[in-house]
């Protein structure tokens, strides 16, 4: 960086700005500037300099967007933009949007057609959001965003993809193609390996496929190899799940516990009610260096917090589970909710999603 430039400088840009180099935020902010300079001083390419700025603008414009709804629960929706409105796959993510906005949430969609029209169709405009890209073969968003200032254009699929699962309580997954198995193993995959917060994730078939097995024909990769094989028995998840179990999960690449990430079914209704159920008493979390906190909407009995103690010893790495207010790092977040907190391992998301079910299943069993 040049010489000239120093920290009084910047923490001057900041004030003009009107903020505060002394807070957090401020200092943040000229550190920013500070990598910016820092590209030049690197002898950065154009090239290297426009993904940078542009991903910048765009991760800012998308948050700027999203912060008036930032207490709004909200549900990213995936799936195939090729789905037409007579299928029972579009009925059936139709269906499921319509309840989510029912319940009080909020639909993010990819805004295109298919299964991102039908998401949005059944929530309405106002519980929609829309997080598009730009491709040469898909220039316009679906009638029920177009226009609306909920709908975010993105250049990169990357910043894209952050801003879907950053802005995300939940994941619904509905048949669709590589762009959805994509983003479908990106959100298993962040979770599992401690990336982003735990958030239930629901695959849902056409209504009525999973009651009956699948003709052996179908059966693993037959499912894959044969065009429309999926489309015909409903069964996509179904397939994908057993996909799963045996050659992932068969051959030691995934933990048993992982299976607990996901759900499939072929009941909207069931969905809804694993994601709503999924928050019923657990909140949020965050973690204070080593220590995960866990915020609940009620506290647990005395009885109940030594229960999950002797089950998920496991997920303990020293001490106990222990129960109380906000922790000093929270800094004010939800102030007036009890936490659940303990020094984790770091490892093992599968089953500390077993943990928030029970702390549901006792909320439950209170009621």
């Amino acid at each position: 960086m040049p010489q000239d430039i120093t920290t009084d400088t910047l923490d001057d840009l900041v004030t003009r700005s009107g903020g505060d180099p002394g807070t957090l935020s401020g200092k943040i902010a000229r550190e920013l500037m500070h990598t910016a300079l820092k590209l030049l001083d690197d002898q950065a390419d154009e090239g290297e300099m426009k993904l940078i700025s542009r991903s910048l603008k765009e991760l800012r414009y998308a948050l700027k967007v999203f912060r008036p709804y930032r207490d709004v629960p909200k549900i990213s929706v995936f799936g195939s933009a090729r789905t037409p409105p007579q299928h029972p796959h579009y009925k059936a993510a139709e269906q499921f949007s319509r309840l989510m906005a029912q319940a009080g949430w909020m639909v993010i969609t990819g805004a295109g057609d298919g299964i991102m029209r039908a998401g949005h169709g059944g929530a309405g405009p106002e519980k929609s959001f829309g997080v598009a890209i730009r491709l040469p073969f898909e220039t316009n968003a679906n009638e029920f965003i177009l226009g609306d200032p909920k709908l975010v254009i993105f250049r990169y699929f990357f910043t894209r993809k952050l801003v879907f699962m950053w802005m995300s309580h939940a994941v619904a997954l509905f048949p669709g193609g590589f762009g959805t198995h994509d983003e479908a193993f990106e959100a298993l995959t962040l979770i599992q390996t401690g990336k982003a917060p735990l958030v239930p994730i629901v695959a849902v078939d056409a209504p009525g496929s999973n009651k009956t097995p699948a003709p052996a024909s179908l059966v693993g990769e037959a499912c894959f190899s044969t065009p429309g094989a999926s489309t015909q028995t409903g069964d996509y998840w179904l397939q994908w799940k057993h996909y799963i179990e045996t050659q992932m999960l068969a051959a030691g690449l995934i933990s048993p516990d992982d299976m607990n990430l996901f759900m499939v079914t072929d009941d909207p209704r069931k969905a809804v009610d694993e994601v709503l159920n999924f928050y019923r008493n657990y909140h949020s979390q965050r973690f204070v260096y080593d220590k995960l906190v866990l915020r609940l909407r009620r506290p647990l009995t005395d009885k109940q917090l030594d229960a999950l103690n002797d089950e998920f010893v496991s997920l303990i790495k020293e001490g106990r589970m222990q129960q109380g207010g906000p922790l000093e790092q929270e800094s004010g977040e939800y102030p007036n909710l009890p936490r659940l907190h303990f020094e984790h391992t770091r490892r093992d998301y599968g089953r500390l999603r077993l943990l928030i079910n029970r702390i549901n299943q006792f909320d439950q069993k209170n009621a």
